[in-house]
C-alpha cells in the first residue's frame, strides 16, 4: 500500500446527525490510519481537537457550509470561533450566487476576509455547479485571494468531484495553490485517479474504507 495516499486524504463526517460517538470512531480512524485532519462540524471542533491531539492528524471544520451564502462578517465570525476552539484548517464555501452574478469582487473579498482570520483556506467552488471558463475563473479568485487550496465541492449539490475538473482546477492554478478533490470518493480506485488528475487533497466520508482498499490492492 501506497501509504503516501492515506497521508494525503481529509476524514470527513459532515452529516446532520452525527453523534459524538460517530466522531469519535472517526478521530479513531484518523489515528489508525494517518490520515492528514479530520473533518467536522463546528460544534464538534473542541471534542476532535482534543481527541486527537498529539497525533499529528489535523483538526478541521467548514464555513459558509454547504451554501456558501452567508453575509461575509458572518463567516469570519465562524473562523475566528473556529479558530480559538482549536480548529487548524478551514473549508470555506465560496459566494456561488455571488460568483454567477458576476460579482468576482464580492467572492474574493469574502475569501480575503476569511483568509485574513489566519488558518490555512480551502475554498469550495462547487465545481460541478460551473462552466469550464468559470471553474477557471473561481480558481483565479482564490489564487487572488490568498486561500491554501481550491476545493471541487462540498457533496451536496450537484455531481461532486470528477477527473476532468480536477484536472482542470490543476491546470487552472499552475501551482500557485493546492487542489482539492472531494465528493462521491469513495473507493481506493476513485482516489487514485483523483490524484493521477492532479489533486494534492483527497476529502471523503469513506476514508476508512478507502484505506482499507488501498492495503488490499496494489496502489
Amino acid at each position: 500500500m501506497n501509504k503516501k495516499y492515506l497521508k494525503i486524504i481529509d476524514h470527513t463526517l459532515l452529516r446532520q446527525d452525527a453523534t459524538l460517538m460517530d466522531v469519535q470512531r472517526c478521530c479513531l480512524e484518523a489515528k489508525q490510519w494517518g490520515f492528514c485532519s479530520v473533518i467536522t462540524q463546528p460544534w464538534y471542533v473542541p471534542q476532535v481537537r482534543r481527541l486527537l491531539d498529539g497525533t499529528g492528524v489535523k483538526c478541521g471544520t467548514v464555513i459558509g457550509f454547504p451554501f456558501g451564502a452567508e453575509f461575509s462578517p458572518v463567516k469570519v465570525f465562524q473562523a475566528e470561533r473556529a479558530l480559538e476552539a482549536g480548529a487548524q484548517e478551514l473549508d470555506m464555501v465560496m459566494n456561488i450566487s455571488a460568483f454567477k452574478n458576476g460579482d468576482y469582487q464580492a467572492c474574493q473579498k469574502d475569501i480575503e476576509a476569511v483568509v485574513k482570520v489566519g488558518l490555512p483556506v480551502k475554498v469550495i467552488i462547487e465545481s460541478s455547479l460551473l462552466s469550464r471558463d468559470e471553474i477557471i475563473r473561481a480558481c483565479q479568485i482564490c489564487i487572488d485571494a490568498g486561500a491554501a487550496f481550491v476545493k471541487t465541492s462540498t457533496g451536496y449539490f450537484g455531481g461532486g468531484a470528477t477527473v476532468d475538473s480536477v484536472r482542470l482546477m490543476k491546470e487552472a492554478c499552475g501551482g500557485r495553490i493546492k487542489v482539492k478533490a472531494a465528493g462521491g470518493i469513495r473507493t481506493a480506485e476513485d482516489l487514485a485517479a483523483m490524484v493521477e488528475a492532479g489533486a494534492d487533497r483527497i476529502g471523503t466520508s469513506g476514508a476508512a474504507n478507502i484505506a482499507r482498499g488501498l492495503m488490499s490492492s496494489g496502489y
